[in-house]
């Protein structure tokens, strides 16, 4: 704008030296003409030759001047010519300035956020409707300062019981120095809004309002929601530990009491159908007892209040007993159970009852998930001096790789079908994940669905390594020979 208006003074100053030239030349023209008149009435009182003389040389005088006023003239008419082509020329960038500057007008009232700009000298030279808005402001006028806008506003009231003056200085100079610059603010009309400010390359700054009241409002339904939901988990957990406890000491006399019956220490029975009933009655009762441990376990790792006991453990005693449990099992489906225990005579620190617990539910699964007359491997081996890695896999039915997120939830099953045809509370793996975290580690499933499935444990040998994060002990592929994924 500012060369638009240089460009029109030009003009304006041209078209005033056109017009001096033009009056000058016919001032000339004229005192030319009366010479010549003068010289004629004189020539009468000259002799002949010398009048012609005079005459000839008058005329030769005036036509020189007149080719030269014509040719000035001609220059001044280009000149005008080509002054009200680029006078034509800015008129037409105004108006594609006006438009331009009425299309980013629009555009700021219709973006949906309140836009200010100051310039560096604190003067609001942009702004919108929206922006007014948002913080109850008057329309502002072409002398609209920030001081006016921050004075008005703690005179109002907005920033609290404050000095309004030295409230307002510290604003202005925070207001330039502390950028960009992303806060949240609420309005005395109880908006909550998000101002974002950052700093134009000329020392202005630009600031954008939002509206985030109902998104605030639906963070703090979510957050409220979510605490709800943690208090509801942490009753069930309380639930199931304490129904749990109770259900404990009524089965343990059944299963005590059909222990006494089924070895007839108070004499044999007389029909010996009965000792069938209280096998079935003892082995059911084991069967409710695990049940319930599991579920007692789960709600105490659910609960964070899971005990462990740090001892040094025998690895391999320990994968030695929980294969004798688990090879009758086996052995009934013709599964051969194959161990690869060279590195498990190490004693690590953990809680041996946790540990074996871990691998009964790991080689129970793989046992029940195999196929008749398949195969369980079951491999032990350390990596450097801080990493125990326990690996169980079978070759049976696998899982797709959203079937091992279910199977991971407490309750879960990788398929509907799998409690019908298999049985099981969905408890083993997330226990065992369980205990494994419990220990500081880690626990992973490969997978496949009719490939078979390796469940990968890693162990801190030590509680220092406990600590360390589980990146750092999860050992890295290439690092054992004892890992071998599923085909």
């Amino acid at each position: 704008m500012r060369e638009a208006h240089r460009l029109l003074d030009t003009v304006k100053t041209a078209r005033t030296q056109h017009a001096a030239i033009a009056l000058g030349a016919i001032a000339m023209v004229g005192c030319a003409a009366i010479a010549c008149a003068t010289i004629w009435r004189a020539s009468d009182r000259m002799p002949e030759t010398a009048a012609v003389t005079i005459g000839i040389a008058a005329l030769i005088g005036f036509g020189l001047f007149a080719v030269t006023a014509g040719a000035a003239a001609l220059f001044m008419m280009s000149t005008l010519d080509r002054q009200r082509s680029a006078f034509a020329g800015l008129r037409g960038r105004e108006e594609q300035l006006k438009e331009q500057s009425a299309l980013l007008q629009s555009t700021l009232e219709n973006m949906g956020e309140g836009l200010s700009v100051f310039d560096r000298h604190g003067r609001l030279i942009a702004w919108n409707t929206r922006f007014l808005e948002l913080l109850e402001l008057p329309p502002p006028t072409a002398t609209t300062t920030l001081h006016d806008i921050l004075l008005g506003q703690a005179q109002r009231g907005d920033f609290g019981p404050v000095d309004a003056a030295s409230d307002v200085r510290e604003r202005i100079e925070h207001f330039y120095r502390d950028l960009p610059i992303a806060r949240e603010r609420v309005t005395a009309g109880g908006l909550t809004l998000q101002i974002r400010r950052r700093a134009m390359p000329d020392g202005a700054v630009v600031t954008l309002y939002s509206d985030i009241t109902e998104r605030k409002a639906s963070e703090q339904k979510m957050a409220q929601a979510w605490k709800e939901a943690e208090l509801a988990n942490q009753s069930k957990s309380d639930f199931l530990a304490n129904m749990s406890h109770e259900l404990r000491t009524p089965l343990n006399a059944i299963i005590g009491f059909s222990e006494v019956i089924c070895g007839e220490f108070l004499g044999p029975m007389r029909d010996k159908k009965y000792l069938g009933y209280i096998e079935d009655i003892h082995s059911s009762g084991l069967h409710l007892l695990a049940i319930i441990n599991d579920v007692l376990d789960m709600s105490k790792i659910e609960a964070g209040k899971l005990e462990l006991v740090s001892e040094i453990v025998t690895v391999q005693r320990v994968i030695n007993e929980s294969i004798r449990m688990v090879s009758e099992r086996a052995n009934s489906r013709n599964i051969e159970l194959a161990s690869d225990l060279a590195g498990a005579e190490t004693g690590i620190w953990g809680d041996e009852r946790a540990i074996k617990q871990i691998m009964l539910n790991l080689l129970s699964n793989s046992v029940k998930f195999s196929h008749e007359g398949g195969r369980v491997n079951i491999r032990a081996s350390v990596i450097g001096s801080e990493t125990m890695v326990l690996e169980v896999e079978d070759f049976g039915i696998g899982m797709a790789a959203e079937e091992i997120d279910r199977a991971l939830q407490p309750f879960g099953q990788a398929k509907a079908a799998t409690t019908r045809t298999h049985g099981g509370t969905g408890l083993g793996l997330p226990i065992a994940k369980g205990l494994a975290e419990a220990h500081g580690g880690t626990l992973v499933i490969e997978s496949r669905p009719e490939r078979g499935t390796v469940v990968r444990v890693v162990l801190p040998t030590s509680p220092d390594a406990a600590h360390k994060p589980a990146a750092l002990l999860t050992p890295r592929a290439g690092e054992h020979t004892a890992h071998r994924a599923v085909a």
